[in-house]
């Protein structure tokens, strides 16, 4: 726990900083504009589908049959838009921060902060893509499974904070390990430390959902999960080679 209240003020005095304030604008900007968009020309259409798929539902047709929730049925599908508008435009300001804005991050947290942790070049930009890619098809999955859940109050705000969670420690945790670590650190310190991974994740999936400060969520979240990754990093580089603590 105490790594990851570290990495979560490190990642803060980071944030700071004026070469990522301009990251903290820029894809916001892009995202926003980008679903804004796309609501005003499928905003219709993608209420009508949720409409049906509600109907599938037996018990959406249990609670809309009964007054006064029939009142509340009839603006439902419009409140399930601008609930998950809230997720996508976060979930895509976090692709295009690992896409484009990644190396720019683990480049200033590392020159500044861990100068004497060599780059291995383990990852590449292909693999951040792809792991950007599976990340976001997964995650639109399961929100589409999990939709008829959100009518349950107590798994509403749960189920989406916990699918945030997932897709942030998902993309942020290749990208802060590509630069500075070989194929087989990546691997080892993501199996070795996926619990704590994925409460980071948690974290900012809760930050981003708390008005104006979610905006800065995706550059935040970056330099977080680069302070985590490069800080284990440095712990795994630094344990004994089994067979070297053998002989001695």
């Amino acid at each position: 726990m105490d790594k990851i209240l570290a990495a979560l003020t490190k990642g803060l005095a980071s944030l700071l900083h004026p070469r990522m304030l301009w990251l903290m604008i820029w894809p916001m900007v892009i995202a926003l504009a980008l679903w804004i968009v796309l609501a005003a020309l499928y905003w219709g259409r993608v209420l009508s589908w949720i409409g049906e798929y509600l109907h599938q539902s037996a018990l959406y047709e249990s609670i809309a049959s009964n007054w006064p929730f029939t009142l509340v049925a009839a603006w439902l599908g419009w409140v399930l838009l601008l609930v998950l508008l809230v997720p996508l435009v976060l979930i895509t300001g976090v692709v295009i921060i690992s896409v484009v804005a990644m190396p720019a991050i683990v480049a200033h947290v590392g020159e500044r902060d861990y100068p004497g942790l060599a780059r291995k070049e383990g990852g590449s930009i292909a693999g951040s893509l792809w792991n950007a890619v599976a990340a976001l098809l997964l995650v639109s999955l399961l929100f589409a499974l999990t939709l008829p859940l959100w009518l349950i109050p107590p798994l509403w705000p749960i189920l989406p904070i916990l699918l945030f969670g997932y897709f942030n420690q998902r993309v942020f945790r290749y990208d802060a390990l590509a630069g500075h670590g070989s194929t087989a650190e990546i691997a080892q310190v993501i199996r070795r430390f996926r619990g704590e991974l994925f409460l980071l994740g948690l974290a900012l999936a809760l930050l981003g959902h708390v008005p104006v400060l979610g905006l800065f969520m995706p550059v935040y979240g970056g330099l977080v999960f680069v302070h985590y990754g490069l800080g284990r990093l440095g712990e795994l580089r630094s344990e004994p080679i089994e067979g070297t603590a053998r002989r001695v």
